[in-house]
């Protein structure tokens, strides 16, 4: 009796103090994860600050009991189809190191395996989750495009350090990477702008506009399509399923007057000749980079060919060391030459899944359908855009990825309590 006295105690405060820990970790999570997020404009070195705080963030995600949903598995499933066959690609390269394949590779299934924790993050509390998410990465992407823009300008300190071609590049490697990272907050920011009222349709209204000149002085062509293309979409959207007559009508007055805004702006911008001749440089279709054999299109022939009569692939670098010295700049078929047939067609199996999720519950009603409706107008972009650039390394890729698999994991739920609500009222 005395033993079984003592027992009960020391269980009793181990309880307790497990549920204090767990429950500390449950608050300091949104905390980390908006960091997380917010490390994501920041990638001049790799491992980039994005990886090392999620390093942080997983284990205070564990103690805090996070949960995984059935309908985010398959996510996961096409990561652990898709490992060996990386692997098994990271060890064909003939002219690079093998060590660097395998890190490469890594990187890819590190980057795959923060899609499944931001769907089981997001699945748990779509719109609380999806609006600390969208906080943390209006704030970066704002600040990041003040960066690039102040930079390309030359009203900032050390500007060089900030552009690359004479493009900005503000705090990432490549233009071509930093105009596509500002699209989702930029496309938020829209439907902000689209359906509410008051001060917030003007805040909105600035968020976007320093997103859109981020976005321009990019000079990034796949990134001017994405933004224009997102934009289009996210709008017919809204204004097909969400928006009621009042706001329709409201939503055509904006678009014109927001069309009006922004051709004025750009009639601005291209009045400086340095910015018009560079926009009329990246906006001609004949450029050398991508013409010729060894253009950007000679090289996805010359790389779709090799891939068709390498089944393992041929590492993730090698490509480089062959005919032309630089990538095809072509997702599709850099992931089998990287990744192999296999390694390919899981990543293949990854975007068309992801498209399915959105596409099959979009004309559902739902409480969410404003967040599916934003991530699935930044992801169709990015998917076609990933036809004439590398995608296989983008952080916000792999983002919204998640994000689509974590909104539509509760869909099914929330339309049914949703429905049962209607009805009832």
């Amino acid at each position: 009796m005395s033993i079984a006295a003592a027992e009960g105690p020391d269980a009793t405060r181990a309880a307790l103090a497990g549920a204090v820990i767990k429950a500390r970790a449950r608050s300091l999570l949104p905390v980390m994860v908006a960091v997380w997020i917010f490390s994501g404009g920041f990638v001049l070195i790799e491992p980039s600050p994005y990886e090392l705080v999620f390093v942080l963030v997983l284990p205070v995600a564990i103690i805090a009991g996070l949960q995984l949903f059935r309908g985010t598995l398959n996510l996961f499933n096409l990561l652990v189809a898709f490992v060996p066959f990386a692997v098994i690609g990271a060890f064909q390269p003939r002219n690079t190191e093998v060590l660097a394949s395998l890190i490469y590779a890594v990187v890819t299934f590190f980057l795959w395996f923060t899609a499944y924790f931001a769907a089981n993050y997001l699945a748990e509390d779509p719109r609380r989750r999806f609006d600390g998410i969208m906080k943390s990465y209006t704030l970066v992407a704002v600040i990041v495009a003040l960066i690039g823009t102040l930079a390309y300008l030359g009203l900032m300190p050390a500007s060089e350090l900030f552009l690359r071609y004479q493009r900005a590049k503000a705090t990432f490697q490549d233009p071509n990477v930093y105009g596509p990272f500002l699209i989702l907050p930029a496309i938020w920011a829209a439907q902000k702008v689209f359906l509410e009222r008051g001060h917030q349709t003007l805040v909105s209204g600035v968020v976007f506009s320093v997103l859109f000149v981020g976005i321009f002085v990019s000079f990034s062509r796949g990134a001017w399509g994405s933004i224009a293309a997102a934009t289009l979409i996210s709008f017919m959207l809204v204004f097909l399923l969400e928006a009621r007559a009042e706001d329709k009508a409201r939503m055509l007055v904006i678009a014109l007057l927001g069309a009006g805004a922004l051709t004025m702006l750009m009639a601005l911008l291209l009045s400086i000749d340095s910015i018009r001749d560079l926009f009329l440089q990246r906006f001609s279709v004949a450029e050398n980079y991508d013409t010729g054999s060894t253009g950007r299109f000679g090289r996805q022939a010359y790389a779709f060919d090799l891939a068709l009569s390498h089944p393992w692939g041929i590492g993730p670098s090698e490509f480089g060391t062959l005919r032309v010295s630089e990538d095809p700049h072509n997702t599709y078929v850099k992931v089998l030459l990287a990744y192999g047939w296999g390694g390919g067609l899981a990543f293949y199996a990854l975007i068309g899944a992801t498209l399915w999720r959105a596409v099959t519950r979009l004309a559902t009603p739902s409480p969410n359908r404003l967040i599916l409706i934003a991530l699935f107008s930044t992801y169709v972009p990015l998917v076609i855009e990933s036809a004439i650039i590398d995608i296989d390394h983008w952080r916000h890729f792999f983002l919204v990825t998640g994000l689509i698999w974590g909104v539509t994991t509760c869909y099914p739920r929330l339309t049914r309590k949703h429905q049962a609500m209607a009805s009832s009222g």
